[in-house]
């Protein structure tokens, strides 16, 4: 190293007289002394690498400024709110359902303070959880008995797990999903110690089937909703009333994984019917799972309701305290279903159920209003057209239902490469303060308008727009 050069380096202050400095002394007081030490350490070794190949030579003050930048960087969530306007309502990777108001402030409330989560207020004991959402889902469902878990994928596997274990499952080859993630039913199934015997064929199931598979080492018999896809044509599945009677008439329990879960008929507010958990039980099932975070519209949560007896043997399942739900679950799951209490305003007040139910024609006169102010946004860097579309329900609720709606479609001006210039425009909208997500096709992006009620939210950052 020249003298030239070490003198350059020698210009870099000390950690410890950087840490001591008024500008970053109030990084300190903001972040924390280990964070700030850390960010003044990493800056400095930026510093000495920038010198080593010709840099200039640093100042206090620039230096402050690159901490505050790192710890800023440090400090940002990752989660962020985002518009989705994807198409699909119930988008697995945004989050599915949107929650109530009065989920989120229950949620809110339970994760300030103590509170009886498993306190028995008028014995003055140690209480149950599920306490607080057991008589609410049994009225809802006609069940005798429910339990919650964190997801439904945990519900599958606790009843597997507690009514299964060593012994063989019947499931239809139609009905042998993989869901998000490269998650099987199969290894679900393993991973609960049951053996899986599939039946019937991919496209036609039939009770005599069921009927051959069952045997001294079958526990019980399942079927599965198809969840993501629906296999047509030429078909053939049981009824879930024959296959109760079939189970029952060999002792066993008859079990219904029925995914997305409903409480109410969809068909009262205009859209496809979804089979309820109440008409699941009315049909014979012993058990049902459903999902508490999908079409149910609350948060994450697997429900589980049925015969008495059997819930109990979940309950006493060690299995069941490492999947159970927290506070800020229970509370919100608790306020959302007494939303269902009330029928009438449900599609008023829970916010999955309004979306879905959304008026096209609403979605029409939003999409006309927004078209020229996007126009204007993207200074001719984007033709703009409002288009008719469909939207997607989504989280392997009625897989090939769609929805009429309404979008705004851009397609990027210029001779450049459509493909690069559609992912650049992409990553502009990405990369607004409220990010915007669409989606890619036919060589335009393409927002579908059904899942966008902050209409001033969304506006109001355009003006931030960076398309390269």
């Amino acid at each position: 190293m020249s003298e030239a050069e070490q003198n350059l380096q020698s210009a870099i202050p000390s950690v410890d007289r950087l840490l001591r400095a008024a500008p970053v002394l109030a990084l300190v007081e903001a972040y924390g002394r280990p964070a700030a030490r850390d960010a003044v350490r990493a800056v400095l070794a930026e510093l000495r690498e920038e010198l080593a190949v010709g840099g200039a030579a640093p100042d206090e003050a620039g230096i402050a400024a690159r901490v505050e930048a790192s710890l800023v960087e440090l400090m940002r969530p990752t989660l962020k709110s985002v518009f989705n306007l994807t198409g699909t309502v119930l988008h697995t990777n945004l989050g599915r359902a949107p929650m109530a108001e009065v989920a989120a402030e229950a949620a809110a409330a339970a994760a300030l303070g103590a509170l009886n989560i498993e306190f028995d207020l008028a014995r003055g004991k140690r209480g149950e959880r599920d306490s607080h959402l057991e008589a609410r889902i049994c009225r809802l469902t006609g069940a005798e008995a429910a339990t919650v878990v964190n997801n439904n994928a945990a519900a599958v596997l606790l009843v597997l797990n507690s009514l299964a274990n060593r012994k063989q499952v019947p499931v239809s080859r139609g009905e042998l999903i993989e869901i998000g993630g490269a998650f099987r039913m199969p290894d679900v199934m393993a991973r609960a110690g049951c053996k899986l015997v599939e039946i019937g064929t991919t496209n036609r199931t039939h009770l005599k089937d069921y009927a051959a598979a069952i045997g001294h080492k079958t526990a019980l018999v399942m079927k599965v909703h198809t969840s993501n896809y629906k296999v047509e044509g030429f078909t053939a599945e049981v009824p879930e009333a024959e296959l109760a009677a079939l189970a029952h008439e060999h002792g066993l329990p008859f079990v219904v994984d029925i995914g997305s879960g409903m409480l109410v008929d969809l068909a009262d507010f205009g859209l496809p019917h979804e089979a309820t958990p109440r008409e699941t039980l009315a049909a014979g099932a012993d058990l049902v799972t459903f999902s508490g975070d999908k079409l149910l519209g609350g948060p994450q949560a697997g429900i589980i309701a049925g015969r008495k007896d059997l819930v109990a043997k979940l309950n006493r399942n060690p299995l069941k305290r490492a999947l159970r739900c927290g506070k800020m679950t229970i509370a919100a799951l608790g306020a959302t279903l007494a939303l269902y209490e009330d029928p009438e305003r449900l599609a008023e007040r829970l916010p999955a159920l309004r979306l879905l139910s959304r008026d096209a024609g609403e979605i029409e006169a939003l999409a006309k209003r927004l078209a020229p102010k996007l126009a204007a946004a993207l200074a001719g860097r984007a033709e703009v057209e409002v288009v008719a579309c469909m939207s997607q329900i989504g989280s392997g609720a009625l897989p090939v239902d769609a929805l009429p709606s309404f979008a705004v479609s851009l397609a990027p001006t210029g001779k450049k490469s459509a493909g690069a210039a559609l992912n650049r425009l992409a990553a502009a909208f990405r990369g607004l303060p409220r990010p915007v997500i669409g989606r890619i096709q036919d060589d335009r992006l393409s927002f579908d308008l059904r899942c966008l009620e902050d209409e001033a939210g969304f506006l109001d950052q355009l003006s931030q727009l960076a398309v390269k």
